[in-house]
């Protein structure tokens, strides 16, 4: 017999819609939820009602597709009128397409982890959008490959189903655009399983769809829920010319076995109307994509249908492309009485098309008969998607702020396809951790999350220039691998944290908080003052005008007579503050050059005065004509930035007659410097040596 064409199954799958349509109304109307009493969840994408209806012929409830997916994602469309009639179940009406994004997901949860699940994805392309264009897209798993789609006439339904084992309690199903049109959806379905069927589906490989038959009804009838308790969908396969059906009523056993085939199926089967002939059909693989493909499965399923006399014997051995097939027996089979027998693949293989025969034994006085067939592609499950607590963090940040990124699917994986404003680090013995986020003028409002304290891995953090308001969390300073924190141009409060303030003295983290007017930075307490009585206004309130009256004049007159003497340039401190760009540093309260200014003032460092431990020390001339000694931190210098700050520190509350002064110093990147006096006769060792050379 011929195997089944392109236009057989398009055929098959418009006969499905109208057997459908044929009992199926909207029902009563039932609440958004994710699972019905079954499990099961029916979502119809693109339904335009607020909630969803009750299919009358499979009794199931389809749910509209908001809460599974972004609301801005995608838009709902309705198919052509052209293809409504006659009649096909409301499920099919609408779709929800996606002209923006490479990727767009429907998310899944309320899943059990470890469990089995059947899932399917429904597309009748029906010119929802008036183009005549049939598209081409990609669907995913999570992270993994799952199938193309390939849309072959507008008016064919095409599913795409698959059985994997959910290895955490949620799943994504992505549509992703491979510029060969808008990618669709019309319907998405997930049902689960027991664990024990079809057990090649496991944590490292998901079996594909590819056929799915019912061997023996001549009606045409599609066989689903709730005749199959799974809702797999059996489309019947029949050759009235060459097979003749065998049908029963009696229950048969299907029990206790890895694939409980329903027992409509079970119920039916064929035999060769010439009992000398075998039973031969061809199953093409050709239109379906194999480059993720480990290989293809099958399982067969028999029963006898028949009560045989004692002289009589059903009997035939199973062969695949012309070889005995690989199954759990490779010895000839005889159906049992009333009780399903499967045959099935114990391991994938690489053929671009299934030829079955069924060849009875020379004992065999009847010729063999079959119930069904199902046919897989296994694909792999193995790639590893972002680490879950990051996930669940950085999905939490996003509802919390609403952001309108295109943030679907996994944040790191696949690497091209990662979150705007995310960083990943990759490494192939654990999944993908969140290094950097970037936040930046994203319009976020209110608190700090503090879901960002579960990104564990982050070492750069940007949620400058917003709106985020309260007070900085301590619980940031448990990021272990945070070296910058930056929240400058926002509208935050309170005071610096003692967690982050520890860390901002010792160097191993960087803050930029500059521009939050509220925020007080010196890291003393911000509570503000108790409101005190009027009374005290008005009494304080003229003291201080009057103080200020007396000072001024003071004041004056000290800044004249001090503003000459270089040396006298005040108490100098070290206190926690803000610079210009929102850097946090301990801060010496004289001048602060940058390393453009030293080298202009050293004349590119030209002429070195001396070599120290420290560094070397360079001859300068200010702008105004005065000469300093530039002492410039060498990169080999063992001497680091916290010792540098405690030296500058403590030479800056010494003053004596006999000792330099400190002008300033530099902080710029990696280049650090003390500024000081110039001591035009030389140090206090250079005059004893040149006094011990008198003698």
């Amino acid at each position: 017999m011929e195997r089944p064409t392109p236009r057989t199954i398009a055929m098959v799958a418009r006969l499905l819609l109208l057997c459908l349509a044929a009992a199926a109304t909207s029902g009563g109307l039932h609440a958004h939820a994710q699972l019905d009493n079954n499990g099961f969840i029916s979502i119809d994408c693109g339904f335009p009602g607020q909630t969803g209806y009750v299919d009358n012929k499979t009794t199931l409830f389809y749910t509209t597709d908001a809460g599974f997916i972004d609301a801005d994602a995608g838009m709902n469309r309705n198919i052509s009128v052209e293809f409504i009639n006659p009649p096909i179940p409301t499920s099919w009406h609408s779709v929800r397409s996606f002209p923006g994004g490479t990727r767009n997901c429907y998310t899944l949860i309320s899943l059990v982890s470890g469990q089995k699940y059947l899932i399917r994805g429904k597309f009748l392309y029906g010119n929802y959008d008036g183009l005549n264009r049939l598209p081409i897209f990609d669907l995913y798993i999570g992270v993994n490959f799952w199938t193309t789609v390939n849309i072959p006439k507008a008016d064919t339904a095409v599913y795409a189903e698959a059985i994997m084992v959910m290895l955490v309690d949620s799943v994504q199903v992505c549509l992703m655009n491979t510029e060969s049109g808008t990618p669709f959806i019309s319907g998405l379905d997930l049902r689960p399983l027991k664990t024990k069927l079809y057990p090649l589906a496991n944590e490292t490989q998901a079996l594909v769809l590819l056929h799915r038959f019912n061997f023996g009804p001549t009606d045409g009838t599609v066989i689903r829920y709730p005749d199959d308790p799974y809702d797999r969908i059996w489309f019947p396969f029949v050759d009235a010319t060459d097979w003749n059906e065998i049908s029963t009523e009696m229950k048969v056993n299907t029990d206790d076995r890895l694939f409980e085939p329903p027992q409509a199926v079970m119920q039916t089967a064929i035999s060769p109307r010439n009992v000398s002939r075998n039973i031969e059909f061809t199953l093409g693989l050709d239109s379906f994509p194999s480059d993720h493909s480990l290989g293809y499965i099958y399982a067969m399923y028999f029963c006898e249908l028949q009560q045989l006399p004692r002289n009589a014997l059903r009997q035939f051995f199973i062969y695949i492309n012309g070889f005995l097939g690989k199954t759990a027996t490779t010895i000839a089979f005889t159906p049992a009485y009333l009780a399903e027998g499967s045959r099935y693949s114990l391991e994938p293989f690489p053929y671009s098309q299934y030829m079955v025969s069924l060849v009875a034994t020379a004992n065999s006085t009847l010729p063999p008969t079959i119930s069904a067939i199902e046919l897989f592609s296994a694909i792999p499950t193995t790639t590893l998607g972002t680490n879950s607590q990051d996930v669940s963090a950085i999905t939490a940040i996003k509802e919390m702020y609403q952001v309108h990124k295109n943030w679907m699917g996994d944040p790191c994986v696949p690497k091209a396809l990662g979150w705007d404003g995310l960083t990943c680090s990759y490494d192939v013995s654990k999944p993908p951790a969140i290094t950097s986020v970037n936040m930046s003028f994203n319009g976020l409002h209110g608190a700090i999350s503090p879901n960002f304290v579960n990104l564990k891995d982050v070492q750069y953090m940007d949620l400058s220039n917003n709106n985020l308001t309260g007070s900085i969390p301590d619980a940031l300073s448990r990021l272990q691998s945070l070296v910058l924190l930056d929240l400058s141009n926002n509208k935050l409060n309170g005071s610096i944290p003692s967690g982050l303030l520890k860390k901002i003295q010792d160097g191993s983290l960087d803050v930029r908080y500059g521009n939050n007017p509220s925020l007080c930075t010196n890291g003393n307490s911000c509570q503000p003052a108790k409101g005190g009585s009027k009374l005290a206004i008005y009494i304080v309130v003229p003291v201080l005008v009057i103080a200020v009256l007396v000072l001024v004049p003071i004041l004056i007159f000290l800044w004249h007579r001090k503003r000459k003497q270089a040396a006298d340039i005040g108490t100098i401190g070290v206190r926690l503050a803000s610079d210009g760009d929102g850097n946090s540093s301990l801060r010496l309260e004289n001048r602060r050059f940058t390393y453009m200014e030293l080298n202009t003032i050293t004349n590119t460092f030209q002429r070195v005065l001396g070599q120290g431990g420290f560094g070397s020390v360079f001859h300068g001339i200010l702008e105004n004509g005065t000469q300093v000694a530039v002492k410039l931190r060498s990169h080999s210098s063992k001497q680091g930035v916290k010792q540098f700050l405690a030296e500058a520190q403590v030479l800056t509350r010494i003053h004596h007659k006999n000792l330099v002064s400190m002008i300033g110093y530099c902080k710029d990147v990696d280049h650090m410097a003390l500024v000081y006096e110039y001591m035009p006769e030389g140090t206090l060792r250079e005059h004893i040596a040149g006094m011990q050379l008198l003698i």
